[in-house]
Parts: structure tokens; sequence; C-alpha cells
């Protein structure tokens, strides 16, 4: 181990290292992961008693010379070694998310606070879990914590995830495309507006070279799922908007967190899915984060209890496949398929509900092209920009109108050269697809063109 002058002189003191080095191996560390739970744990007696037998071995061990058998709970125990602790308590709240042992939950926090409160031998008690303390915890039974979220939290939320810079320095590392990863894996932001990235899918990801989704909570992702099919006040409506890309305006709730119970409202529904990491929540707007996360809710929405439009999901591969074959008439009966189905979003009461049809209707093609809404080219910004990730792919601009023509929409692509960027990024064809939707008849109609690159 290095003295304490080594330590300084190799590292400078910043804030942090100024607070570390003086109580380096001051203190000993008791660990409890309380979602260990074994493999022949029945109830909450073998449960709880598990863990204290196996810190009562850890004491004995330690402190042989203490004779602590003389004493009968835990916590006179750890008082009877005169010293101080550092007591790390990893998913705190387990049996409460996963709604264990429900007649003895107030047990388990009764033995929490008679470990913990007015013990002199706790330096410091650092618990994590996605239920708040205060929340489960009635009273003055834990209340000498105070909690740290990633919707509030502007002391710890850089630790939450890598950073912009961090990614940066990793990717260059490892001769690494930043701007892939950072499409997959950012979009988290904090409090203070500082981006972080998921850290194990950016660490798995530059271990394989290879960018995919790596979320492996699925059980979370079923909770999700749930609550999709609650559709509370709309909120499927609202994820096939962010699933278009949109942000929904929200201010939602900070004192409910995911397990606590049934959401019963959207802002419960939307914290449980900020807190579980499936969405993005600064400046009061929520978002899907990534393409990683994109990726998920993709396929919840690929679910058969959604119905008529898990089918149109499912077929969407029919959609490229007309587009590349111009086939314009089967490309007009797709919208309307998916225009007809009763979700309200569908019903074109605002100018991107359109465009909401056709990120339904296109969701497939994700898998070849990196789809872009809005994307400035030529003259203006284009609908839909799709941008191929195979050389063998054709790019496709999408233009969409109401109550014109749709070859003039295709007219107005080339009057305002949307065409011409892709040209010189990809130096090949390009399709124009122009799309429009008649008020009056409720009709859509579609035309194609394919514009020759001339070098």
């Amino acid at each position: 181990m290095l003295k304490k002058k080594e330590w300084q002189f190799i590292s400078p003191p910043t804030k942090e290292v100024g607070v570390f080095l003086p109580n380096l191996d001051k203190y000993n560390i008791l660990y409890i992961d309380f979602s260990n739970v074994g493999d022949k744990i029945e109830n909450y007696d073998s449960y709880i008693d598990r863990i204290i037998n196996n810190l009562n071995k850890d004491l004995s061990n330690a402190y042989p010379h203490h004779n602590l058998e003389e004493y009968d709970t835990l916590a006179t125990k750890l008082e009877a070694t005169n010293e101080e602790f550092i007591l790390i308590f990893d998913e705190w709240d387990y049996i409460f998310n996963k709604n264990l042992y429900p007649q003895q939950q107030e047990i388990f926090l009764d033995f929490l606070r008679n470990l913990l409160k007015g013990r002199t031998y706790v330096a410091l008690c650092y618990m994590t879990g996605i239920l708040p303390i205060k929340k489960h915890s009635e009273g003055s039974a834990l209340n000498m914590f105070e909690e740290y979220t990633f919707l509030n939290d502007v002391v710890f939320s850089t630790y939450f995830g890598f950073t912009e810079t961090e990614v940066n320095t990793l990717c260059k590392q490892h001769n690494i495309s930043y701007n892939t990863i950072a499409e997959w894996y950012n979009g988290y932001t904090t409090a203070k507006g500082i981006k972080i990235f998921n850290p194990r899918s950016v660490k798995i990801a530059i271990s394989d070279n290879y960018c995919q989704s790596y979320w492996s909570n699925t059980g979370d992702m079923n909770e999700v799922l749930k609550y999709l099919k609650l559709n509370t006040l709309g909120v499927r409506e609202d994820i096939i908007k962010m699933i278009n890309g949109e942000s929904i305006s929200i201010s939602i709730t900070k004192d409910y967190r995911a397990g606590a119970k049934t959401p019963s409202s959207k802002q419960e529904i939307y914290s449980a899915m900020v807190t579980l990491g499936f969405l993005s929540y600064s400046n009061r707007k929520l978002r899907i984060p990534n393409k990683e996360l994109m990726l998920e809710f993709e396929d919840a929405i690929k679910d058969k209890s959604f119905g008529e439009l898990a089918v149109i999901i499912n077929n969407a591969n029919d959609m490229l496949e007309a587009t590349l074959g111009k086939d314009t008439a089967k490309i007009a009966k797709l919208i309307h398929d998916i225009h007809n189905l009763e979700i309200p979003i569908l019903e074109y009461n605002d100018e991107n509900s359109l465009s909401c049809v056709l990120t339904l209707a296109y969701l497939s093609a994700r898998d070849v092209y990196r789809i872009e809404r809005e994307e400035k080219s030529g003259k203006g910004y284009v609908d839909f920009i799709f941008h191929p990730r195979y050389n063998n792919d054709i790019p496709i601009v999408i233009e969409l109108k109401c109550n014109k023509s749709p070859k003039v929409v295709l007219e107005q692509i080339i009057e305002k050269e949307y065409v011409n960027k892709l040209f010189k990024q990809y130096k090949q064809d390009v399709l124009i697809v122009g799309i429009n939707y008649d008020k009056n008849t409720k009709e859509h109609t579609c035309a194609i063109q394919q514009i020759e690159y001339i070098p």
C-alpha cells in the first residue's frame, strides 16, 4: 500500500482526492447485498437470518479477541468492537421491489432502523435501490438519509453513467467511432444538463467492437409493457410520438419510484420509466434517449396484446418492400390501414400525426436505414431521409403533404434540392417519395421517382 505522502505526490489533490485520502484505510467495510436471497430461502425469517448469521460469522472472524458471542444482537456486537464502520447496503429495497414477504416488510424496516439509527459504530451508510426510503419508512424510522435520484440530483448525477468526455476518451483509445456509440447509448441528461451514456452497454460495445442493444433487464421491460397495456390517459399515444422522435412536455412526480405500487397516473408511469432508465427526462421534456432504447420500445409495441397495431407493425417489411418496388397503390393502402386504427394520435389532429403514421409503417426499415426526421437538406427541411446502413441500399427522401397532388410533392423535393446532399454523400441514385392526404376524401395517394446520380 502506498503511503499518504506518495499518494499526494502521484495524484495532486482534487476536491475528491482531498476528501478521499484522509479516510483511506480508516474504516472497516460492512457490505450486504439484499438481493442475494440464496437458493433455499422460503420465508422472511430464513431470509433475514441468513444475512444476520453471515455477518455474525464475519465479525467473529475479524474480532476473535472480543468474545462477541456474549452479545445477543448484531447491533450490540458491532458496538462491542469499539470501531466505526462504513456500511454499504446494495438493493436495500429488494423485498419491496419484488413484493416479497409483504406481511414482514415493516419488520424489515425495524431491522434497518435498529441496525443504523443512533449507533456510534456508523461512520457512513450508503444504500442503493430504486425505491424512496422515505416513501416506505413513515415517521422517523429511517429519516436520517439524504436521497439522490437521477430525476433531480445535482451532486452525484455524473457518476450514474459515463460522461461524453469519458466516452470520447474511450473511443479514441479503442479506435471506435464516437458518433456510433453516442447514437446507441447516449441521451440521458442530468439535472445540470450533462449528457450521460449507459455505462454497461458502452463497456460491452467497446469490448466486442460491435453496437447493438445490450439492455438486459427483461423483467423491467415487462413492467413497461404492462404500463403500455394499461394506457393510462394516453401513454401509448405518447410512446408512439416518442418513437417518432418527438419529446413529450410533462412535469413528472419525483416522489414515485418504479415498483413502489401500481402507477395510477401518467406522471407515475413516466417516473417509473425514468427510474428504470427507459426514458430520459430534462427541462420537463420526456423522450426515448437513444437507439438502444428505441429498439426496446419498438419491440414492446409489437406485442400481440396491441391487436391491429401489432399486426401492422409486424408486417412493416411490406411498406419498405413496396417503396423499393415503387408500388404506390400498396403504400397508400398500408398507410390508410394504419390511419384507421383506433388511436387518437393517428387522427391527424396536428402536423405530426401523419409523420407518426409513417414512423409506424416504416418501423422495420430502421434495421437497414438510419431514419432522420426534419433533417436540413438543400433549401429546407425534409420530413424523412432514409440513410442506408449498407452500400447496396438506395437513399430515400419522403415528403408529406395535405391536399396536394403527390406529383407536386415530388416536384417540390427536386426544386428544393433535397437530393443534392445525398448525391454528395452516397454517390448513387436517390429514391424520392411524395405522400399526400386529402382531408376531403380521406384518401392517401403516393408518387415515387428514382433520381439518377450523375457524377
